[in-house]
């Protein structure tokens, strides 16, 4: 047929798209695997074409390709990783072969189809772009350099200014004295920056332990061919493509300390993805707090006022939700059901290779992005532009019979109790009840129950 042509591979013919870029392995691939998951992420093929510009030039140092064809591969590979749009041209779907095989050979066969278009001679597929590697590790390699480009261009960043924004509204704003709670009850008073330090403080934390990890993410299995042996590689390979690498990105990329545990597990994908599952975790909290202080406004807390961004009811007019962290904490679900198909996977390493590497990769690469995007909505979009209901606060800290805790150490805990169960029943402010039945002045338990006060501690 005239929108045709025939590709030739180890298995025989196959009818290949006139005007594709890739060969016939490709177009097997789309065969079987066709419409179940969709492509790979562009971040990956875009790593994955990184792998192949590196590999190139390693070879071209190593006098394995010639200067002009090992070009050629680099050129046509770092193209398509600066001008995008290249998509169109990795069809092959997500849950294909463990290996990823068909994504490689995708990878090598529209390079090849590239390099040979720019050279006016063949270049082949399997012995020059594939040079000194495998599929086996090829694909983990191009997983890590995804997630940690990933980890170092978008998460961090937005992490780092989440907790900017946080630390910022904890400035402007956090002389406010709010009533504490714990088991969602009236507990001792707080303040706002107190609450805010919290937060900061468990996402500092989870900074720290995703930056541990960056060494871990960027030591790569290139180099062990097919089963961690080397075998058909330079011996020279690895560490000289590990250096192109890193002058391609900018980040220092290493060679795995043992090839068959890089190739045979995804235990550094694994702990990367329980990071950020904890980080998840870190993050629904701080939405799930949102949303209480925010609730109301008139049958809630009503202690904040997030910003307005759209109406919040099709049949109730006026309705306005906390949408920011609604999206936070469904992002977080998300991210924990990904974390837990990541820890099957990583079981799958059968002997010398893990074999549901796409899975990985897919599902690695989406956290990243669900909690970098989510992480800054919840900066520039909640944090940064709530307002705080002063006179709210300020209403439900004088109910507050609780503040009587302060008094523990002058009248005794049983004293105390009484008059706090006094004030819930009578529904008025401790410090009238507390003046009728403690012994002491006004003036002195003014000073002994001011909120502000209390949330400096101490006896």
């Amino acid at each position: 047929m005239a929108n045709t042509r025939i590709e030739r591979d180890s298995m025989g013919e196959m009818e290949v798209p006139a005007d594709a870029l890739y060969g016939a392995q490709t177009q097997r691939a789309m065969h079987n695997f066709e419409g179940i998951g969709g492509p790979m992420p562009e971040r990956f093929i875009a790593a994955l074409l990184l792998v192949k510009a590196a590999a190139a030039r390693a070879n071209i140092a190593l006098k394995l390709l010639t200067p002009e064809m090992g070009g050629a591969i680099e050129k046509a590979a770092m193209t398509m990783v600066r001008e995008g749009g290249f998509m169109a041209h990795f069809p092959v779907d997500v849950f294909q072969t463990g290996s990823g095989t068909s994504s490689n050979m995708n990878a090598n066969e529209v390079l090849a189809t590239l390099a040979s278009r720019a050279l006016g001679t063949a270049v082949s597929a399997n012995d020059h772009v594939n040079n000194g590697q495998s599929s086996n590790d090829s694909i983990p390699s191009a997983l890590h350099i995804s997630a940690a480009l990933a980890l170092h261009k978008e998460l961090l960043p937005a992490l780092r200014g989440l907790v900017d924004a946080i630390r910022a509204k904890a400035k402007t704003d956090g002389h406010h004295v709010k009533t504490g709670r714990t088991h969602l009850m009236d507990a001792m008073p707080v303040r706002l920056d107190q609450a805010l330090g919290g937060w900061a403080a468990q996402l500092e934390a989870q900074i720290a332990q995703l930056e541990g990890l960056q060494p871990r993410i960027q030591a790569l299995a290139q180099g062990g061919t097919a089963v961690g042996t080397g075998i058909n590689a330079h011996p020279d390979f690895a560490a000289r493509f590990c250096a192109e690498l890193s002058a391609l990105t900018g980040l220092p990329f290493t060679t795995a300390p043992d090839f068959f545990a890089a190739m045979g597990s995804q235990d550094a994908a694994v702990a990367l993805s329980g990071a950020l599952r904890g980080l998840a975790v870190t993050l629904m909290k701080i939405a799930n707090d949102l949303r209480w202080m925010n609730s109301g406004p008139l049958a809630g807390l009503a202690e904040i006022e997030l910003e307005a961004l759209q109406p919040g009811s099709s049949i109730m007019p006026g309705k306005v939700n906390p949408v920011i962290p609604e999206a936070v904490a469904m992002a977080a679900a998300q991210v924990i059901g990904h974390d837990a198909a990541i820890a099957i996977a990583g079981q799958s390493g059968n002997f010398e290779l893990n074999v549901m590497l796409p899975l990985v990769a897919h599902n690695l690469l989406a956290q990243l992005h669900l909690l970098a995007r989510t992480s800054e909505l919840l900066g520039t979009r909640a944090i940064a532009t709530f307002k705080v209901n002063e006179p709210a606060l300020q209403a439900a800290l004088a109910r507050n019979p609780i503040l009587v805790t302060a008094l523990n150490p002058v009248i005794g805990y049983a004293k105390a109790a009484a008059i706090a169960k006094r004030a819930y029943a009578e529904g008025r402010p401790i410090l009238d009840v507390a003046a009728e039945d403690s012994g002491l002045d006004r003036a002195k338990l003014e000073q002994l129950l001011d909120p502000a006060t209390l949330t400096r501690g101490g006896l």
